[in-house]
Parts: structure tokens; C-alpha cells; sequence
């Protein structure tokens, strides 16, 4: 008998033992998800990116992303506005309603620089390509997962930092506990402060065989403020 409950008692520590989910496992399920194909890296694709903000008028972007050809163009359009970048690997090109080439007063009255549009490939290739991307270098996934319910709902919870030279923030990704797909993320700059934003996701739009967010809201950590919506459409 006590033979038995040993083995038992072995049988049920080895059972919870297998079910024990790493940081990497999770993000594993969580592409799988996302990217069943394996087609993120060779991602070439157009959509438009609708910003709804509180007390500003509506941005329409028309985004571009090549990944194999390194090209990236966003055409975003404020009321009769328009600013253009095109970039191919360290080219940068930029255009204001239509003048290419505008001139650096122009260029300073609609904010737009080198750096900018750098910053701009670099955010709409990251989001978009969640979680794929927290497959690239310099990110560093931690191993335990957390189970936490956020706004009433169960998830796995998978908390990513970076080296130095990539970003300071820690971030915090939600996923389903059942598909693995990703339905809430969140960043803090100092999370002792609680600052940063939480990200909300919602519906689904399958861009090139990506399933990616169609509606992103995001909001404050301090005091749950809306700051915006992303809402995305595919090319027609």
C-alpha cells in the first residue's frame, strides 16, 4: 500500500511537472497562433491603419511593409493633409502633400524628419508583428508564466524585457489560455510608478496569413484613461 501512494504521489508531481509552461513554450503556442504558416519573416503586405484619439481629428495611414525587400512606406492623412516616408533599407525619402523633396520649413511645420520615419517602420512593423517580433535579437523572455485574469478574463501571462541597447521597458503580453492568441498587452516605464499603457486587442483581420488585431485600444495604467484606438483594414 504505501508503495502504491508513493507512486501516486510520484505519478501526480510528474504530471504537473509536464504541464508546467516556459516563457518559450508560451511564445511558441502564441506564434503558432498568430503565424501558423511560418510566413512572418517573408511578410510582404499593404493595410490601413485608422487612429481614432480623443479631441484630435482621425488619422487614415496606408502602411507598407516588405520585409525581404527591407521597404517599409506610410502615407498618413489628417483631414486634407498628407505626409508621405518611403524607406528602403537606409534610404529615406519623405513628401508633404504631394512635393517631394519639401523643404526643411515644411518639413518642420508637420514634424517630419529621418528619425521619425525610422521610429514610425520600427513601431508599425513591431505592433503589427506581434509576437513574432519578440523572436528578434536582444529580447529576453522570462521563463516563469504567470496565470492572471485582466478586466474579468483568464491568461497566461508572458513577461518580456530587453538588453540595454533595445529598450528599457517591461512589457507584459496576455494570452488566451485556450488558442494562445494575444488579446492584451502592457508596458510600464517604471512599473513601482505604474506608468506606461495597456493595449487592449479585439477582433481579428488575416493580413498575407498573419492574424493580426483589428481593433487595438489602448489606455493608461495610472488611471485606465482612453488614449486612442487603432482600427485595421486590410488593402482592398
Amino acid at each position: 500500500m504505501k508503495f502504491v501512494f508513493q507512486v501516486l504521489i510520484f505519478s501526480l508531481a510528474l504530471h504537473c511537472h509536464c504541464q508546467e509552461l516556459t516563457g518559450r513554450q508560451l511564445l511558441d503556442k502564441a506564434i503558432h497562433y498568430h503565424d501558423p504558416n511560418a510566413q512572418w519573416n517573408s511578410f510582404s503586405g499593404r493595410f490601413y491603419v485608422t487612429m481614432e484619439s480623443p479631441n484630435r481629428p482621425e488619422r487614415v495611414s496606408d502602411i507598407r511593409i516588405d520585409l525581404p525587400k527591407s521597404f517599409f512606406s506610410i502615407r498618413a492623412t489628417i483631414k486634407e493633409d498628407t505626409s508621405t516616408y518611403v524607406i528602403h533599407k537606409d534610404s529615406v525619402t519623405m513628401a508633404v502633400n504631394g512635393i517631394d523633396n519639401p523643404s526643411e520649413a515644411l518639413l518642420k511645420e508637420f514634424r517630419m524628419s529621418r528619425e521619425r520615419g525610422l521610429f514610425l517602420k520600427n513601431y508599425y512593423t513591431y505592433l503589427y508583428g506581434l509576437p513574432m517580433k519578440l523572436n528578434d535579437p536582444g529580447t529576453i523572455i522570462h521563463d516563469v508564466v504567470e496565470e492572471k485574469d485582466f478586466k474579468g478574463n483568464p491568461y497566461y501571462v508572458l513577461k518580456v524585457t530587453y538588453e540595454a541597447a533595445v529598450g528599457e521597458d517591461t512589457w507584459y503580453f496576455y494570452f488566451n489560455k485556450e488558442s494562445y492568441k494575444m488579446e492584451v498587452y502592457q508596458f510600464f516605464h517604471d512599473e513601482s510608478r505604474q506608468d506606461g499603457e495597456y493595449i487592449l486587442l479585439s477582433d481579428e483581420e488575416t493580413i498575407n496569413g498573419i492574424k493580426m488585431p483589428k481593433v487595438r485600444s489602448w489606455y493608461a495604467n495610472k488611471d485606465n484613461t482612453l488614449l486612442g484606438t487603432d482600427i485595421l483594414n486590410p488593402a482592398i
